[in-house]
């Protein structure tokens, strides 16, 4: 790491908090203190940021944190950076993901990133998830996007994979077919409202989560209709797919990268919901096949356009042990370096490494002057690479 760089506090994001200072380029953590949901968990964020702020050797330039200005984490970062009198700097989500790799392992060039989990504020308000980034310490590009699926109700449809199946028949134009397919398995009724919600558009906002993906492919399959807690149905539809002994699956047709820089996995889910592989072991198998092929295309294509050999791989679907091991495979044939979290989660208890990173690299290269420190501050995505 950059010994250079000036030090800075980290606040982390909500969900798996976890604190940084990185200071002297060397990170110093706090304990995991859980979902800012809880208030013990706000309480125990507090307590780390009082120690690592009495035990750092040198000033502290600024208080990094997360987009998102409902976070426990958000707010305690403005208040502490007021105290200070130093800027609080907001750092995009997906990008301290690959921020939090780039960290770890000392890279200082451009990388494209991938970064996928269940979501994130976005640059432009949206909710994000499923991104391919290009990320340098003089700034970053979104690059494109999964193709975004709708949330029937909002935050309740990533608790009910059944609703993230209904909105993949939406998104195949297959409207139509919701009320027959989900009224046996969660009632008539509340098929026939999310239908009407998904073709109405209302309160059904967009997303590009690769979360929201694999509890679609769950849902389609029977895999999950309600989970009881976080990454049930993704961990079940991994667990169908790693019972698979049948052989390679073939992923031709299963997936498209679009001109506007989309992954169109649409043609996969249309796989899994026509029931056109004859286990329900081999349909995970290949929509996990079919995600680890396009991405890593996704990201060939985009190392070679901008002219980069190394890609981040950052966020909690690397947690999946198939995902994670096929993208890399297929990147590493296409001659490409890859790089993953070793010392640090690569969900959200890792990303306050990343933001961290990201505003000390921003600092000492002098693009994150703030005249004041009472409105707010984040690192601008770039509009085109430099």
């Amino acid at each position: 790491m950059n010994t250079g760089l000036p030090a800075v506090l980290a606040c982390g994001a909500w969900l798996k908090n976890a604190a940084c200072l990185l200071e002297q380029g060397e990170p110093h953590w706090s304990p995991v203190h859980g979902d800012l949901g809880d208030p013990a968990a706000c309480a125990a964020l507090d307590r780390s940021l009082d120690a690592l702020r009495a035990g750092a050797r040198t000033g502290i330039a600024a208080v990094a944190h997360d987009l998102h200005p409902d976070f426990y984490s958000t707010q305690r970062a403005h208040a502490l950076a007021a105290h200070l009198g130093v800027p609080a700097i907001g750092v995009q989500h997906h990008h301290a993901h690959i921020a939090a790799v780039m960290a770890e392992h000392g890279i200082a060039g451009p990388v494209i990133g991938l970064a996928l989990d269940g979501v994130g504020l976005g640059s432009d308000g949206g909710a994000w998830g499923g991104e391919l980034l290009w990320v340098a310490p003089q700034g970053w590009r979104r690059l494109g996007s999964l193709w975004p699926l709708r949330l029937a109700g909002g935050d309740i449809a990533a608790r009910e994979p059944w609703r993230m199946a209904a909105a993949a028949l939406h998104a195949l134009g297959r409207n139509d077919e919701i009320e027959s397919r989900f009224a046996p398995v969660v009632g008539a009724q509340a098929a026939r409202v999310v239908g009407r919600m998904l073709e109405g558009g209302l309160n059904s906002p967009a997303t590009s989560s690769t979360g929201r993906w694999f509890d679609a492919a769950a849902g389609a399959l029977g895999l999950s209709v309600r989970q009881s807690h976080e990454a049930e149905a993704a961990i079940a539809l991994e667990q169908a797919a790693t019972r698979w002994r049948g052989g390679e699956v073939s992923t031709d047709g299963l997936f498209a990268l679009g001109a506007d820089g989309r992954l169109d996995l649409r043609p996969a889910l249309a796989a899994l919901l026509d029931r056109r592989f004859p286990a329900v072991e081999q349909a995970a198998a290949a929509f996990h096949a079919a995600l680890a092929d396009g991405l890593a295309q996704w990201a060939l294509s985009a190392a070679r356009a901008h002219g980069c050999d190394t890609v981040c791989l950052g966020g909690g679907c690397f947690m999946n042990a198939l995902l994670s091991a096929r993208v890399a495979r297929v990147l590493q044939q296409g001659g490409l370096r890859v790089l993953r979290p070793q010392a640090a989660s690569c969900g959200d208890a890792g990303l306050a490494l990343g933001q961290a990173w990201a505003v000390a690299q921003q600092l000492h290269a002098g693009h994150c002057t703030t005249p004041d420190h009472t409105g707010p501050h984040h690192i601008e995505e770039m509009r085109a690479c430099a």
